[in-house]
């Protein structure tokens, strides 16, 4: 074997894919812990960066958005459902109908964020128009490329298209192996799985998996309840992603008629995985409180997942100077849904030798934690 990945979700189901597509031995590993990250995001896709990211935090979320559509392209051609549609997205304000679009229009015409699209202004009313919920007041911006993504359907094509080309699985929790000078694999209910490398990307659990060689990672879960509504009768399937610009909140409809808001975050919960009554009072009276419509709607369900989290907001992405065989990829927080296919795709090119042409400093997993 040449790669074993640990962990299922987004990050590394493209790990995965991405070596797999390269004609590259792979296994991964999964616990299938309930709780994972991908399958409980709420879904919004905005990869794009911003002026005041650090260089090489632009640069790779400049590349992850371009790289975006492009697998999940590729995905689609080979017939998997991915659950990634460029609806569009709006964001949102009271004061009108400026709401960032200077900043934005700005952004899309660089070259290398030409993914972005077009960026055009909408006059109050407009954004109720597009997306029926939103209350009259308001004005906003609309963004050609936003995207929603299911992260289920999303993760489950990345892994099928790589089991299609090769990927060996195996369901259950992984020790690493270490035999004094480097990690060589992996054991797996008392299976030795033998690798060159190793690439860590379990998500919140990876601090545990990496505790046993005495890495502490400075990871810890976030949990996020995220409520899911719907509107018998009204199809949702073409309405576009929405950001409320006064509080930072986001809205994401699906087919047929399913709504998801914005959840939780909630670093001091540890691994629990409860839907709590205060999480749920949270979700209700705040999308309620937004969106007023949605006082008459279906609650479906509250997912429960637990983000994996960092100390300073950056991703742990890179190898361990103490540690050799081994592959961090996680840390994304709440981003894992539109940074994860990217990330894995990074991760693959590291667990293989290969120049990245990123400056991945920022990222070292195995940086001082404040």
């Amino acid at each position: 074997m040449d790669v074993i990945i640990v962990g299922g979700g987004i990050v590394g189901a493209s790990a995965a894919f991405h070596l797999t597509r390269r004609g590259v031995s792979t296994a991964l590993v999964d616990a299938a812990h309930p709780g994972q990250a991908t399958a409980a995001g709420t879904g919004v896709v905005f990869p794009w960066p911003f002026p005041w990211d650090a260089p090489a935090v632009w640069e790779f979320k400049a590349r992850a958005a371009a790289h975006y559509p492009r697998l999940m392209d590729e995905l689609a051609r080979d017939g998997h459902l991915t659950g990634y549609e460029a609806v569009g997205g709006m964001s949102v304000d009271r004061e009108g109908d400026d709401a960032g679009y200077e900043l934005l229009h700005t952004l899309a015409q660089r070259p290398e964020l030409a993914t972005m699209g077009r960026v055009e202004r909408l006059p109050a009313g407009e954004p109720t128009r597009r997306f029926p919920l939103v209350p009259e007041a308001y004005g906003g911006v609309h963004i050609e490329g936003m995207a929603r993504v299911n992260g289920r359907r999303a993760r489950a094509a990345l892994f099928n298209a790589a089991e299609e080309r090769g990927l060996r699985y195996h369901k259950g929790r992984a020790h690493l192996a270490w035999n004094g000078h480097r990690v060589t694999g992996v054991s797996v209910d008392g299976e030795e799985l033998e690798a060159a490398t190793v690439i860590v990307a379990a998500g919140a659990w990876s601090a545990d998996l990496l505790a046993a060689t005495g890495t502490d990672l400075p990871l810890f879960p976030v949990r996020g309840q995220m409520t899911h509504f719907a509107l018998p009768g009204t199809s949702t399937r073409r309405w576009p992603v929405v950001r409320f610009g006064e509080r930072d909140y986001f809205v994401c409809a699906f087919g047929p008629d399913r709504v998801v808001t914005g959840g939780t975050v909630e670093p001091e919960a540890g691994f629990d995985l409860r839907t709590t009554a205060g999480g749920l009072l949270h979700n209700l009276s705040t999308a309620v409180e937004v969106l007023p419509s949605l006082a008459e709607a279906t609650v479906v369900e509250t997912r429960v997942g637990l983000r994996p989290g960092t100390h300073d907001g950056q991703q742990l992405l890179g190898a361990l100077d103490h540690l050799p065989g081994v592959v961090v990829a996680t840390g994304l927080g709440g981003q894992g849904l539109t940074f994860g296919p990217y990330q894995g795709l990074v991760a693959a090119r590291l667990a293989t030798g290969e120049d990245t042409g990123l400056d991945l400093a920022v990222f070292r997993p195995d940086r001082p934690a404040a």
